[in-house]
């Protein structure tokens, strides 16, 4: 059974989403402590957090990257601000979703369920480790981590997914309908601004293992994984 880790402040949003998903099958925790949120991540270490962004105290960003140092599971944010920067916010501070107040609760169940398949699914540690090598670079998917000459990094989900669709295609040019296609199961709540942001990040990633400029950006088109790494000099 998932534990599904609710950082709510409004007792009534936050009643009706855990009834809504234990109503699934899921074990829906809500925090008790809006000062001790990353105390309770640890003792519960669930396998998602839903988290809302206007928290007492700290924000909902803040606490984010607190967990961010500590796990790589799916966050998703929960808010009534709609406002793209502040979409694009959750997104840098390590989420991985962002839905806006107010929602269908089916929605959020089926967002949490496409997250978990991604993050836990049938690739997760049952056939033995995948690996994705072009050019000395390999990407460990279920690892969350990406390796070259003996230089390693670590990644969220949604870049793990990006680089290995890129990678599966190295110097062939990705749409970004495609990448829009691997990374969310409906792409009519995905703001275009994005997949720009999880682009920007997987060129951070790649700049950490000495791979500079490789990540293309082809105007009209969509992206292109170059297979000759060019090292800084």
């Amino acid at each position: 059974m998932f534990t599904i880790f609710i950082v709510e402040d409004d007792p009534n949003i936050s009643r009706l989403l855990q009834a809504h998903l234990q109503r699934y099958g899921y074990a829906a925790v809500v925090a008790a402590d809006f000062d001790r949120v990353l105390e309770q991540f640890q003792q519960l270490r669930p396998e998602l957090v839903l988290l809302d962004v206007s928290l007492p105290k700290f924000d909902g960003y803040y606490w984010c990257r607190q967990i961010r140092l500590l796990s790589h599971c799916p966050i998703l944010f929960i808010s009534a601000r709609e406002g793209k920067m502040d979409q694009v916010m959750a997104l840098e501070n390590g989420a991985d979703d962002y839905i806006t107040k107010p929602f269908h609760y089916e929605v959020v169940v089926a967002k949490i369920g496409s997250h978990l398949r991604r993050s836990y699914g049938d690739y997760s540690g049952k056939r033995g480790e995948r690996t994705v090598e072009v050019a000395g670079l390999t990407l460990y998917p279920e690892r969350l981590e990406a390796a070259l000459d003996g230089n390693r990094t670590e990644l969220g989900h949604k870049e793990a997914l990006l680089l290995e669709t890129l990678m599966q295609r190295a110097g062939r040019v990705v749409s970004r309908e495609r990448l829009l296609e691997k990374l969310w199961d409906d792409q009519r709540f995905v703001d275009d601004n994005t997949l720009n942001v999880y682009v920007t990040r997987v060129r951070r990633k790649l700049r950490e293992l000495n791979i500079e400029e490789a990540l293309e950006t082809v105007r009209g088109q969509g992206y292109l994984l170059r297979v000759v790494w060019r090292a800084p000099s």
